[in-house]
């Protein structure tokens, strides 16, 4: 069965409003499990049905979205970045603070989406690829964007490795090779992504 959101998933604003301070609360608890910094500028929050509910939830509430159809027009951009069981999903930010910094590193950083890496104890390597449909909004030649969507697609004896741990998140890019082993609970949240 999917995990993609459907529009009876999406509260209207008024029972959103109700209801936002306690889920608000939940799922920054939920990403300060799943945020893992790599190195001094790049961090990546791994996604799932939960992140990607609330963003959807935030999105209708700033546009204020009332129709049908334009929900669905949010699910459609969305959705792509719940991960299937046997996926992991993230959002990688280039965490950046004023302009020269912005000038110095986006040119740098060409490329980082595809330099993302998983490494699993039993020596298996598990390569990002950028989620196609943001991917050709967002990739320039010369500049890469603050913001990239990944996605990682692991074999059932990959899966098992990653249960295994350690894992370590690396990014192997030519202008900045950091690496990071997950924390225990990102393990733990990371591997119900892959199995449920």
């Amino acid at each position: 069965m999917s995990r993609a959101l459907q529009l009876d998933d999406i509260m209207d604003l008024r029972a959103y409003e109700r209801e936002r301070d306690e889920v608000r609360s939940d799922v920054i608890a939920l990403k300060r499990r799943r945020r893992v910094p790599v190195g001094p500028v790049v961090s990546l929050v791994f996604e799932n049905r939960q992140t990607v509910l609330f963003q959807v939830h935030e999105m209708v509430r700033a546009e204020r979205i009332v129709s049908d159809d334009a929900v669905l027009e949010e699910l459609r951009a969305y959705n792509p970045l719940i991960p299937e069981p046997g996926e992991l999903s993230a959002t990688l930010f280039i965490e950046l603070t004023d302009d020269e910094q912005l000038r110095t590193w986006l040119p740098r950083l060409v490329g980082i989406e595809r330099a993302v890496e998983l490494r699993l104890a039993g020596g298996s390597r598990v390569r990002s690829v950028p989620e196609a449909g943001h991917e050709a909004q967002l990739t320039r030649a010369e500049i890469t964007p603050a913001v990239h969507y990944l996605r990682w697609a692991f074999s059932p004896v990959e899966v098992d490795e990653f249960a295994g741990g350690p894992v370590a998140l690396a990014v192997e890019h030519p202008e900045y090779r950091h690496e990071v082993d997950l924390p225990v609970e990102t393990l733990v949240e990371l591997l119900s992504d892959l199995r449920d």
